[in-house]
């Protein structure tokens, strides 16, 4: 039996979880809340905001893998996105960079107890592109969207695409990252979009700013890769995950030249 806490969690939101699935990940936010009291790692420690804001967005993330993928979560900081998604997604490998010691060995003793089979690697994440290569890259809650494309911008031989989870203030990033020419060499498309979860109204996935103003409480998922490269077919093929998280039915095939679901906010050009 699971914390009736984290069960009603679940049903408030609409989420269900196998029973394998629901204990890993309970274990987890008990190992991560655990550790959160000697370093810091979460400011959600409850779980309505667990489930409605990391697990969410952990959800939304996890239909838009393909199985077989090698992902990097980039600044995994207490291990969301990344271990979450390896929960729920046993089809793909995931690796984690957390270049804060402290944390990488946080999450080394958190993979380990869980019996994961996921790498931490104490590095940052553009470091580890020069040795290794990764289907996707993920991120969430670590710098701007400028930051992040002149971060990546060297490294594009080592990965097909980056998913970008933003909060309400990825409009303004992109308009930051737009006026100084960051974006002339990507694709950027919204490949997700839904309103966040949890009891309160606080930034999630951006650098700075309270939430508040056009568009806030939704959350987005930004596709970025280089311009003049085809993404592979199944990585353009967005799917709608079901409750579990794993890919069902065909929902978007995004392109640079067709974007599609322009009401909803799904495969829209975002450049």
């Amino acid at each position: 039996m699971i914390d009736p806490d984290f069960a009603t969690a679940l049903a408030a939101h609409g989420y269900e979880l196998t029973e394998t699935q629901a204990e890993r990940i309970e274990a987890y936010v008990k190992l991560l809340w655990h550790w959160n009291e000697s370093i810091n790692l979460t400011r959600h420690t409850t779980w309505d905001l667990f489930v409605g804001r990391d697990l969410r967005d952990c959800f939304e993330l996890a239909s838009l893998i393909d199985p077989g993928e090698d992902v990097l979560d980039l600044g995994s900081g207490g291990g969301v996105p990344g271990i979450p998604l390896a929960i729920l997604r046993p089809d793909v490998r995931v690796s984690l960079s957390e270049s804060v010691g402290k944390r990488a060995k946080v999450l080394d003793e958190i993979v380990s107890e869980l019996h994961l089979p996921v790498a931490v690697y104490e590095a940052r994440g553009q470091e580890l592109l020069f040795d290794f290569r990764f289907t996707t890259l993920v991120s969430r809650a670590v710098g701007s969207l400028m930051k992040l494309v002149q971060w990546v911008e060297p490294h594009w031989e080592s990965l097909d695409r980056m998913l970008v989870i933003k909060g309400p203030k990825w409009v303004q990033e992109r308009a930051e990252a737009r006026h100084h020419g960051v974006l002339s060499g990507v694709n950027l498309r919204v490949a997700k979009s839904y309103p966040l979860g949890g009891s309160t109204v606080e930034q999630i996935g951006d650098s700075a700013g309270d939430g508040g103003g056009e568009g806030a409480g939704e959350g987005v998922i930004l596709q970025i890769w280089p311009r003049g490269r085809d993404l592979p077919a199944k990585l353009g093929t967005f799917v709608d995950s079901g409750p579990q998280g794993g890919p069902a039915t065909e929902q978007v095939v995004d392109s640079p030249d067709k974007p599609t679901g322009e009401a909803s906010g799904e495969g829209r050009d975002a450049s």
